[in-house]
């Protein structure tokens, strides 16, 4: 591998993000002002079980001041005599008339009037991460890779008891998947939820259901469990906020995914992205990334660069929103068509390839979909040929394949015998990776070598054009999305001048 190349690599990645982060730090979204919100202690719903965040928000954004950030008009209410943080988003959502923001109070008084509460929404985050590490260092997790199976039967109290059966069965990390299309949400719906199509929907309350069934697996079965959610979507950074404060381990989160694959605006998705991943950066959660969804809808061997070229541009994004290497799940999957001919060995180049890039991080490592049919038997040795890899080239995030991937849901048989056979190869091949070498001239190399010659090609044009061009050209995944179309563009605003907002400036700060 051509080092010298992997460094000019992250610099076109890094001079892409700096190009994007231009546009972010210009920018404010409804997500964004939410989330800032519910940092302060903002909470509840009305009679028609709308979020007051969103009242509040969506007022100011239909009057077009959302540009002063929603922190400005809490603290001119702080100041105007609102008893606490509550009271004053509620003057802010139902007062007859609308403070504009005319006269009073100028941008300091209204950062001093807010300041103890800025550090008291960095505090709540501190002191969750700080259990979550105790806990982890008084009841280590089990060794790497580590076993990731997910829950989703749309009732939260069912996925409690199935979280507790999937840790039993030998499971490291539990993931609670979204319901569909929540994504698509412009609000996070409040309290515990028990109906979901194709999961459960992401809640503050659902959060700490699971953590609190997480927490009790650890404590029965000796080892730490993870336990994992979406932060993405059009509530990204809001979900973000939640999952810090309610101890989650890992959060998939990844502006390009959304973009892409739920054709949410590039603006907007991107905005968000930022103040999520400071937001995750002080908690100290893992991120986990959605590249290894390109290769569902493009050809794996031919477009397998472009997943390498994301990668080193999502840890550009990371970098600048504070997020250390360790913390960086960066995604990637296994799923070459089985039938192509020495179809494993390129899929052990890839792995070993991404493995030494990111070595300093968490890969997250996805097992085949795209090629399983109804066929049970067959997809569980795919199942199995994947498990090898992820075992030989050392993954450290190890997302389990189901047998009945293309049948049904899993249940909890199924989860069972997966579990199984990963234990097994896991542990049968445990070092075997450190007794092989690669020959420098055979088709491993070789592929690992055209990979990473094609991924900076890639990031040569994007550097040159701009992301906003490449995705709009269909350079990942072939998905073509505009900088100006789907959902959620008209949630972004321009900041202005006397923008306010002190708890994303004390977490760019550090403080």
């Amino acid at each position: 591998m051509d080092e010298r190349k992997v460094a000019r690599c992250r610099e076109l990645a890094g001079s892409v993000a700096d190009d994007v982060q231009k546009y972010i730090d210009a920018h404010t979204s409804v997500g964004v002002e939410r989330t800032i919100l519910r940092s302060y202690g903002v909470d509840g719903v009305d009679d028609q079980g709308a979020p007051l965040v969103n009242l509040v928000v969506d007022r100011y954004a239909k009057a077009g001041l959302l540009g002063r950030g929603i922190s400005y008009f809490l603290g001119r209410a702080l100041l105007d005599g609102a008893s606490d943080i509550q009271d004053a988003a509620e003057r802010l959502a139902y007062a007859p008339e609308l403070d504009r923001g005319e006269s009073g109070p100028d941008a300091n008084q209204v950062r001093e009037a807010l300041a103890k509460h800025a550090r008291a929404a960095i505090d709540r985050i501190d002191a969750a991460r700080n259990e979550r590490e105790a806990n982890k260092a008084k009841t280590p997790p089990g060794p790497i890779p580590h076993k990731y199976v997910i829950v989703a039967t749309g009732n939260i109290y069912d996925d409690a008891v199935q979280a507790k059966a999937a840790a039993y069965a030998g499971a490291d990390i539990v993931a609670v998947i979204r319901a569909t299309a929540q994504s698509l949400l412009d609000y996070v719906p409040h309290g515990a939820t028990t109906e979901g199509y194709g999961g459960t929907f992401a809640t503050q309350e659902n959060f700490k259901i699971i953590r609190r069934a997480t927490d009790e697996a650890t404590t029965e079965y000796g080892r730490y469990i993870h336990q994992t959610n979406y932060s993405s979507g059009l509530c990204m950074s809001e979900i973000a906020w939640m999952g810090a404060v309610e101890r989650l381990d890992m959060l998939l989160n990844d502006a390009m995914y959304g973009i892409l694959f739920r054709d949410i605006n590039p603006c907007r998705n991107f905005v968000d992205q930022y103040v999520a991943r400071r937001f995750i950066a002080r908690a100290g959660i893992i991120i986990n990334t959605g590249e290894d969804n390109y290769l569902t809808t493009a050809d794996a061997v031919e477009k397998a660069h472009t997943v390498l070229a994301s990668q080193f541009i999502n840890e550009a994004f990371a970098k600048r929103a504070g997020v250390a290497e360790e913390k960086m799940g960066l995604g990637h999957a296994f799923e070459i068509d089985p039938w192509i001919e020495n179809s494993f060995l390129l899929e052990l180049a890839q792995a070993q390839l991404i493995r030494q890039v990111f070595d300093r991080h968490p890969i997250k490592w996805m097992p085949p979909t795209k090629h399983k049919t109804g066929d049970i038997f067959q997809s569980h040795v795919h199942d199995a040929m994947f498990n090898l890899v992820g075992s030989m080239t050392g993954q450290s995030i190890a997302l389990l394949g189901m047998f009945s991937e293309a049948v049904h849901n899993p249940m909890l048989m199924d989860r069972y015998l997966s579990l199984k056979a990963t234990r097994y190869v896991f542990g049968t091949t445990k070092d075997l990776g450190g007794e092989l070498m690669i020959k420098p001239d055979g088709i491993m190399a070789k592929r690992a070598v055209q990979v990473l010659d094609e991924a900076h090609e890639l990031l040569v044009e994007v550097e040159r054009d701009t992301i906003w061009q490449a995705i709009a050209t269909g350079a990942f995944a072939d998905v073509k999305r505009s900088k100006t179309g789907g959902k959620g563009y008209a949630g972004v605003f321009e900041r202005s001048q006397d923008y306010v907002n002190p708890v994303l400036e004390a977490l760019e700060k550090g403080q």
